[in-house]
C-alpha cells in the first residue's frame, strides 16, 4: 500500500449513530475526513486502498459498534472474463453510447437522477434532493472525477455514472438509470463499461464500494469475478461461491 502523502495534519471525524441504511437492527456510524489543497488527489488514492469512499469533499468509511459488515470490494479489470450472463447483458446493450464528460450537473441528468430516486430508493434520503444538492454531490469534488454518459441510439438518456479516476482503477461513486430500462440490466451494463474503461487505461481495478452478506441489495457485486475484499490483513480474492 503506497504511503501517507506529505500533507498537513489530517483530522479524522466520527459521526454520531445512526440507522443504518441495509440493515434495519442496526446502526452505522462513519469515521470521515476532508479532502482538500492539493494533495487531495494523493490522499484519496491512499485512502481508497484503505476501503474509504468518497462524498463531495470528504471520504468515509464504516466504523460501526460491534459490526463489521460492510466489506470494500474492487473487481480485478484484467483478469475478469464475462460470464454467459454478462455476455447477454452486453449483447442487449450492445447499441448503447458511452461519453465520458466532465462533472458538471445538467438538469436532464436530474431529471433522471429523480426518476431512478423515487422508482428504487423512495425511501431514502437522496430521495429528497433538489437540483441544487444533485450539483453539490456532482461538482463538489476536489479529485479526478468524470460523468460516465450512457445513451441509445435515439439519444435518449440510459444511464449515468459519477466516477472518480484513481492510480490503480476507476472507483464507482454513484450511477443512475432510466427505469423503463431495467429489463436490460442497466447498473450490470455500467459496471462492466467500467471493468472495460480500466483495461483499456492500464489500470488494475473498478472499486464498486461495500458489499454487506446479509443485504440482497448488494449481492450482484460478487458475481464480478475475480474480486477482490478487503480484509484485516489487507486485499484477498473473493474464492466463496456466489448464491
Amino acid at each position: 500500500m503506497n504511503k501517507l502523502p506529505d500533507t498537513p495534519l489530517i483530522r479524522f471525524y466520527k459521526t454520531p449513530a445512526m440507522r443504518c441504511p441495509y440493515l434495519p437492527d442496526r446502526q452505522e456510524r462513519l469515521v470521515f475526513a476532508h479532502l482538500r489543497g492539493e494533495q487531495a488527489d494523493s490522499l484519496h488514492n491512499v485512502l481508497a486502498q484503505a476501503g474509504f469512499r468518497r462524498s463531495h469533499n470528504i471520504v468515509y468509511r464504516p466504523d460501526c459498534d460491534h459490526c463489521t459488515a460492510c466489506v470494500p470490494v474492487r473487481v480485478q479489470a484484467a483478469r475478469f472474463t464475462p460470464d454467459r450472463r454478462f455476455r447477454r447483458v452486453l449483447a442487449r446493450n450492445a447499441n448503447v453510447q458511452a461519453v465520458a464528460l466532465p462533472p458538471l450537473a445538467s438538469p436532464e441528468h436530474f431529471r433522471h437522477f429523480a426518476t431512478y430516486q423515487a422508482s428504487r430508493h423512495q425511501d431514502g434520503s437522496m430521495a429528497q434532493m433538489d437540483f441544487e444538492e444533485y450539483r453539490a454531490m456532482v461538482e463538489d469534488t476536489p479529485v479526478e472525477s468524470l460523468m460516465i454518459e450512457y445513451r441509445d441510439p435515439d439519444m435518449s438518456l440510459f444511464g449515468v455514472a459519477l466516477t472518480d479516476r484513481l492510480q490503480d482503477g476507476l472507483s464507482m461513486v454513484y450511477s443512475f438509470f432510466s427505469p423503463d430500462r431495467a429489463e436490460r440490466s442497466p447498473g450490470t451494463f455500467m459496471i462492466l463499461d467500467h471493468i472495460q474503461r480500466a483495461r483499456e487505461l492500464g489500470l488494475p481495478y473498478v472499486y464498486l464500494g461495500y458489499w454487506i452478506e446479509d443485504c440482497n441489495k448488494m449481492s450482484y457485486k460478487r458475481r464480478f469475478r475475480p474480486i477482490e475484499l478487503l480484509t484485516k490483513t489487507g486485499w484477498r480474492v473473493d474464492r466463496q461461491p456466489t448464491r
